[in-house]
């Protein structure tokens, strides 16, 4: 099928880094914080006697390993400009979820997790949503995608998204055409933009930026550029965030 340009609505950001994949793993190790663990891409200094775990399938890593060195936080700029996003522009706090819409601890995550965690900052987080379809393992996950920016098209990115995820039709057109009817959209313009694959190009560039910057797992997450890996529970990314609004995480 051909590609269609993408629509003004949803522009990418041409400003983009790429990270090799050995830069961001090699750093991946967990820092114990006094309340609790904060999960993500460390990188710490000469001196340090143990190695990183291994992440479980879910992404969640058992126990912290041993340091004898200071750590230093690496924060890696994710493009979100253009991104689909939900909360305050201005936000403090800018979580970019790199996420897969058949994933089970994505959607685990989307719904143990992400509407206390918008509830408890009230206009503080912003989350930005990019798709990682692990397409050797889900093979709806990136026509999924692609049918949520459709819905997008539209004005309804996420309350598609949210269909998406109850899992109540499963995936394929048929259930995709029910969700946006009962969202009240136009089925036609709706149906087309499927079709035609219009935003296939914008997807495979997220998939495409994902691996290059060595991303292997789903979700991942960037909290202001700090990496937390998995469907970790909630009170996890409140560590995070409340050490970032009182400013005791190093820039």
């Amino acid at each position: 099928m051909k590609d269609y340009p993408q629509t003004p609505t949803i522009q990418k950001d041409e400003d983009t880094v790429t990270f090799q994949r050995s830069h961001l793993y090699a750093g991946l190790i967990p820092l114990a914080f006094a309340a609790g663990l904060l999960l993500g891409y460390l990188a710490w200094g000469r001196g340090t006697s143990q190695t990183a775990p291994q992440p479980a399938d879910d992404g969640s890593i058992a126990e912290a390993p041993i340091v004898t060195s200071t750590p230093r936080i690496i924060r890696y700029p994710i493009p979100t400009e253009g991104f689909p996003s939900i909360g305050p522009a201005d936000a403090p706090i800018v979580i970019v979820e790199f996420s897969d819409y058949e994933c089970p601890f994505c959607k685990r995550w989307h719904d143990e997790v992400y509407q206390p965690l918008m509830a408890a900052y009230p206009g503080k987080v912003r989350l930005v949503f990019r798709n990682f379809p692990l397409t050797s393992i889900h093979a709806n996950a990136f026509p999924a995608s692609e049918a949520a920016l459709c819905a997008g098209d539209q004005g309804a990115y996420w309350p598609f998204h949210d269909k998406l995820f109850t899992y109540a039709d499963g995936f394929g057109e048929e259930a995709y055409l029910k969700y946006a009817t009962e969202l009240g959209l136009d089925n036609t313009t709706f149906s087309d933009c499927i079709a035609n694959n219009k935003h296939k190009s914008f997807v495979q560039d997220d998939i495409d930026f994902a691996v290059d910057l060595g991303i292997s797992l789903t979700p991942t997450f960037f909290i202001n550029g700090l990496a937390v890996v998995g469907a970790q529970p909630v009170e996890v990314f409140k560590q995070v965030i409340d050490k970032e609004l009182a400013g005791e995480l190093s820039k």
